[in-house]
């Protein structure tokens, strides 16, 4: 099984802001749906909850610690390693919040991140500090959207 997250960060690792992105691009999005359709999707109660429906193609576990919690189209489990005995593909992407992102970051192989030159002084919620020397860096596309450049970059463990 591989397990990689996957986020849009700014220049302070921001993610966002009263429980939503704070960045919607049409080339993120995409890229989002196509690195993780037909994957498992692992997130916590309050990203799920933010989302209009469970994300569709796509196994989704929510992470809470409400056993009892209902989330309509996704399995629900109590902690990580619950959560990766559900998973029924070997692919198993981390999409947020940013304390399941931290609670993730030592079991992850893989970091898929928008790298976003920009910076949003109202986050409320952050991608965990981590050392890139850890990881080679692969940059997969480039792309710049009214003025803001941004990257998608690939962090493989070494």
């Amino acid at each position: 099984m591989t397990v990689s997250m996957i986020a849009a960060v700014g220049k302070n690792r921001e993610l966002g802001k009263n429980n939503d992105l704070i960045w919607h691009f049409k080339e993120d999005m995409k890229f989002f749906r196509e690195t993780t359709t037909g994957n498992t999707v692992i997130m916590g109660r309050k990203t799920f909850e933010s989302l209009p429906h469970a994300l569709p193609n796509r196994q989704n576990i929510v992470i809470t610690s409400n056993a009892d919690y209902a989330a309509d189209g996704a399995e629900v489990a109590t902690g990580i390693r619950e959560a990766l005995k559900k998973a029924k593909n070997d692919n198993v992407f981390i999409i947020g919040g940013g304390k399941i992102y931290a609670e993730f970051l030592s079991v992850a192989d893989k970091l898929y991140l928008t790298e976003i030159d920009s910076e949003c002084y109202e986050a409320d919620t952050f991608f965990p500090e981590f050392d890139k020397l850890l990881y080679t860096a692969e940059k997969l596309t480039d792309f710049t959207v009214d003025g803001i450049h941004f990257s998608h970059i690939l962090y493989t463990k070494k």
